[in-house]
């Protein structure tokens, strides 16, 4: 996997408008942690676990996800429940 974006994401979001708050919304409940301490300062989330999630859906991180599934993904990953530390 190259990066946390997705060639025609944008397009697919100004198409879609409602998937860009889906999106934003998963993207902050897996921000990694310290993101505000380091350029870009954007709550992106770790891409060595970004990487690993992808693996773990195609089983592969040669993959780059299509719009549509980079929201399938983070609807799924909002229906989770929130983990508490312990």
């Amino acid at each position: 996997m190259k990066g946390l974006w997705t060639p025609g994401l944008g397009r697919y979001l100004l198409g879609h408008p409602a998937n860009a708050v889906t999106l934003a919304r998963a993207g902050w409940r897996l921000r990694g942690d310290g993101w505000l301490g380091h350029a870009p300062f954007l709550p992106l989330p770790d891409i060595n676990y970004w990487n690993f999630r992808v693996v773990t859906v195609n089983g592969s991180s040669d993959v780059t996800l299509s719009p549509a599934s980079m929201v399938d993904a983070a609807k799924w990953a909002l229906a989770q429940p929130v983990g508490r530390s312990a």
